[in-house]
């Protein structure tokens, strides 16, 4: 009669032993997974926000050469003559449509 009692103590706690490895097996394996969900997406944020900062780098090169442009005074008066039909006295500004001369 001891050995029975023995043998289904010793059942419950492999039982209850095996229940907690699972747990905790599924519990990292969870983890785990999250944690690989969580760096590919940062992996693909970084290439979109890289993408960003080298497309706003070009922005920001073609906005200097623009404010440099802008510094000299041949440009901006011929710049004002093209873009709003600006004339000194005297002057007769003709446009022609995109594309011919």
């Amino acid at each position: 009669m001891k050995n029975k009692k023995i043998t289904k103590k010793t059942k419950r706690r492999l039982t209850f032993l095996s229940c907690m490895i699972l747990f905790l097996v599924i519990t990292i394996i969870t983890s785990v997974f999250n944690d690989f969900c969580q760096i590919i997406k940062n992996k693909n944020e970084i290439i979109l926000l890289s993408d960003k900062y080298n497309t706003l780098l070009h922005e920001e090169e073609s906005l200097q050469s623009e404010i440099t442009k802008l510094q000299d005074m041949n440009y901006v008066a011929r710049y004002a003559r093209e873009k709003y039909l600006y004339s000194l006295p005297n002057e007769v500004i003709i446009r022609l449509p995109n594309g011919e001369e």
